[in-house]
């Protein structure tokens, strides 16, 4: 019998979606050369090579085509085992995700209310994790803004939320109470090495068919705050984002299409609490704070 370790299986799945190392080990919080060395593991337990190196990037090999959807199988039923059995094994306790920016805590506060018996806890995740955290058990939901990938998980739209500019507050268009995409169509964007994000977030390409400029690339928030605070990019972000800082200004994008923020779990979690905190999430969501564009809804992805 082959022993594979689930992680490698995971690390082996992000490279062939990234297709490089460098990207991949980036969206998994782990260095580089670990990465590798984690790689050559996986094909020592495989028994043959599945990624090469090119010039490029990375691709399969005809065996790691071949390992591939096995792979994503094997993520999917260990993430329902997880669930199901976190599920029957506590059916008191549920760890509730959020990333930055967003708020669950009247949802919280009602399912403590409605469930005084039960252990409910608000767990803060990094903006880019919330599928990982799922993944591997740390959390039992995650409120989050899409887009990630959601193969393995239920997910749940909880409401839109429109989008904004923002910019150092001497900028041009900083006094205006409301901007299109043509105002900013050649301002530069930061960028992430991620394409899950990349894209969406500089929304490349524009609603024209134009591409994005270019910009800085940056790993965190603060960095791409710090860009553009010094007058080398502006960012496109949910209007709901605290900037915490005297020298940035948002500036709502009148027709930019309003981005998701949503509700996950793991596929087939059917938890009671699971189930309440999504209820109570599409009654007390969104954030009062934010401007609404339309009414809140309800819309399932599977």
């Amino acid at each position: 019998m082959t022993d594979l370790d689930l992680r490698l299986v995971r690390y082996f799945v992000t490279v062939a979606e990234q297709q490089h190392f460098g990207r991949a080990a980036q969206q998994l919080l782990i260095g580089q050369p670990s990465l590798s060395r984690q790689i050559r593991r996986l094909e020592d337990a495989v028994g043959t090579r599945l990624l090469d190196r090119t010039s490029r990037g990375t691709r399969l090999t005809r065996a790691g085509e071949a390992f591939l959807p096995r792979a994503k199988a094997l993520q999917r039923l260990a993430d329902q085992a997880v669930g199901e059995s976190r599920a029957a094994a506590d059916p008191s306790r549920l760890n509730a995700g959020y990333i930055p920016g967003l708020v669950i805590t009247p949802v919280v506060a009602e399912m403590r209310r409605r469930y005084p018996d039960a252990e409910i806890e608000a767990r803060h995740v990094q903006w880019n994790t919330g599928r990982d955290a799922l993944i591997e058990g740390l959390v039992d939901l995650v409120v989050a803004r899409l887009p990630f990938r959601t193969e393995g998980l239920d997910v749940t739209v909880l409401y839109d939320e429109p989008r904004a500019a923002v910019m150092h507050r001497g900028h041009r268009l900083a006094g205006r109470e409301s901007i299109t995409m043509a105002d900013i169509a050649d301002e530069p964007v930061p960028q992430v090495p991620n394409w899950e994000f990349n894209d969406y977030w500089r929304m490349h390409p524009r609603p024209d068919g134009r591409p994005a400029p270019g910009g800085p690339v940056i790993t965190s928030l603060e960095d791409k705050f710090e860009h553009v605070a010094a007058g080398e990019a502006i960012a496109i972000v949910p209007w709901a984002v605290h900037y915490g800082r005297p020298d940035l200004v948002g500036v709502p994008i009148s027709d930019a299409a309003p981005g998701h923020v949503v509700m996950a779990t793991r596929a087939g979690d059917r938890g009671r609490l699971v189930s309440a905190f999504r209820t109570w999430a599409q009654r007390l969501l969104p954030d009062p704070s934010v401007p609404p564009q339309r009414e809140p809804r309800s819309q399932h992805i599977r």
